[in-house]
């Protein structure tokens, strides 16, 4: 308002110094001024706005439509108004994007009192992920360029790209490999449906436990030996901390990390295993719920500026989904997989401490690893000798770097599987079966 108490000024000093003229032409601009100012605030006050989507829940390769109507409620001309629809500026920008715009998301136009106008452009997914659409800025000012109005003008949509699933084939249900039934090396539960033969008895055995048959046979009391526990399903560990994954190699290296879980969590779906998931990395909805999106009454420039802002987050509390079997547990899961994103937060070693008490002992703890370094293999082993079934599933298409991380987790005894590109998740679950 610095003008105002400028023109006040000259005002005052023409009524002064009796010049009519100059009085005559502040009085003519304050009048336009201050109309402009109503008719501006009045009209873009009133102007409606509806965003529809035709997704709100989508896979890689969907089209998204996304319209924009606009009505001008006032009785007043708007002589232009610009509106932008704001797009999480991570997933526009780079080298490959996780969308692709076709058509324009930034509309100037004129609107006529009580006109209705609409607008649409298309948002191709080229990846997954848990996208804010919106919200609409609107700008709008008087043709002499004294006033300006900002306002965001409707709520934020979000749209859910799930993760890519490859088809695994030859999956045995009966299989013998880390994902599927396993022998367990420590005997800390034993299955009563499975016997492996008779022993003596011993003082405290249960009488349910008596073999009577063998009793009568032999004479002296003979009591059952069952086989310990097996293992069926598996708990995907995944390592989503930032410093896993050379920038060089991003986005591709962790989505195709995210696409091999989703890919061997569907298979343990369809062969009617339980699944869950441990990981270090954040949760897309809750960064979105914390951060909100909070926005001053300033102008649309430092709004999109503030929109646009990659914020920095360290969640030091793991993402957990409860290891469960049949088709509303893998969607849970898909959907989890859909919104992880990288994180700065807890190491890898540090999600096994935090996170360890909540993988089941009836699952394989599969590891899914972007590096392996002595932190990686200390963690895993450890997790070894307090009697889960561990395995490792490496993200490297180098194959000198798979060979040095695959080296010490092999020595360390456990099973190491590779996945070079979304071509090899198929054949590294084969591995699994027929390794």
């Amino acid at each position: 308002m610095k003008w105002l108490v400028l023109v006040l000024l000259i005002l005052g000093a023409a009524l002064i110094f009796q010049m009519g003229l100059l009085a005559f032409g502040i009085y003519t601009l304050l009048s336009v001024a201050l109309l402009s100012r109503f008719l501006v605030q009045a009209s873009v006050r009133r102007v409606q706005v509806r965003r529809t989507c035709s997704h709100t829940v989508a896979e890689v390769g969907t089209t998204i439509l996304v319209a924009i109507e606009l009505v001008n409620d006032s009785p007043f001309p708007i002589p232009w108004l610009l509106l932008q629809d704001v797009l999480p500026f991570r997933a526009i920008v780079g080298p490959r994007p996780a969308l692709v715009i076709r058509g324009s998301r930034i509309v100037m136009t004129l609107l006529w009192p009580r006109q209705r106008r609409r607008f649409h452009y298309q948002l191709h997914c080229r990846r997954r992920g848990y996208f804010q659409i919106g919200p609409l800025l609107l700008e709008s000012g008087d043709l002499f360029g004294l006033f300006r109005k900002f306002r965001l003008a409707d709520e934020p949509l979000f749209v859910m790209v799930y993760p890519t699933v490859v088809p695994l084939l030859s999956y045995d249900v009966a299989s013998r490999r880390p994902i599927g039934e396993v022998v367990m090396t420590h005997r800390l539960y034993e299955d009563p449906t499975r016997i492996a033969g008779v022993r003596d008895y011993q003082a405290g055995d249960p009488l349910n436990r008596v073999h009577w048959k063998a009793t009568a046979r032999t004479g002296t009391l003979q009591s059952k030996v069952y086989e310990p526990s097996t293992v069926a399903g598996a708990a995907l560990v995944i390592d989503f901390h930032t410093g896993s994954y050379r920038r060089e190699d991003e986005p591709l290296r962790s989505e195709r990390t995210i696409t091999a879980a989703a890919s061997i969590a569907h298979a343990l779906n369809q062969m009617d295993q339980q699944v869950g998931l441990v990981s270090n990395g954040r949760d897309g909805a809750d960064r979105i719920r914390v951060e909100g999106f909070r926005v001053p009454r300033i102008t649309r420039h430092v709004a999109r500026k503030l929109a646009e802002e990659d914020v920095r987050e360290s969640r030091l509390r793991p993402v957990v989904t409860t290891a469960s079997r049949g088709p509303e547990s893998f969607t849970r899961l898909w959907e989890q997989l859909a919104r992880l994103e990288l994180n700065q937060g807890l190491d890898f070693a540090q999600l096994l401490i935090e996170a360890g008490s909540r993988i089941p002992r009836d699952a394989t703890a599969l590891a899914l690893l972007g590096d392996v370094t002595e932190t990686h293999v200390l963690a895993l082993d450890e997790f070894q000798q307090r009697g889960y079934a561990v395995a490792a599933v490496v993200n490297e298409y180098d194959e000198e770097r798979f060979q040095a991380a695959a080296g010490p987790l092999i020595a360390a005894g456990i099973p190491v599987y590779r996945v070079r590109d979304d071509a090899s998740i198929a054949d590294m679950c084969r591995q699994m079966v027929l390794a």
